[in-house]
């Protein structure tokens, strides 16, 4: 056991691949959940996975209005974002599971 200062390297070393394996786990995870991004009340879906990839697109065929394409877009791009910000905070939520406690103490925190 290395103690350098009252760190202990060995520990930290553990901790530090014990919080690798998992965030590897906790991305793994993420990536085979779904999410579905909305707009239009629901005329507009997309689905992504936790990872960033699309899976699927579903438009209402009461909005696809050939005079008014730009209202289309709109519901896409919006419904592009809802996704985008689902897939944030599943990623975000999915740390929040990796136990950080011991770090601290080894780097001489509370």
């Amino acid at each position: 056991m290395s103690d350098q200062g009252g760190l202990d390297f060995s520990a930290l070393l553990q901790q530090a691949q014990a919080m690798q394996e998992q965030m590897m786990a906790a991305q793994t995870a993420q990536a085979e959940q779904t999410v579905a991004g909305q707009s239009g009340g629901g005329k507009v879906i997309i689905e992504m996975t936790g990872d960033g990839r699309f899976r699927s697109v579903t438009i209402a065929p009461d909005v696809v209005d050939p005079s008014d394409v730009e209202l289309l877009e709109d519901l896409v791009l919006a419904a592009l974002r809802d996704a985008g910000a689902r897939v944030i905070e599943l990623q975000q939520g999915g740390l929040g599971g990796i136990d950080l406690g011991h770090l601290g103490g080894l780097l001489g925190g509370q």
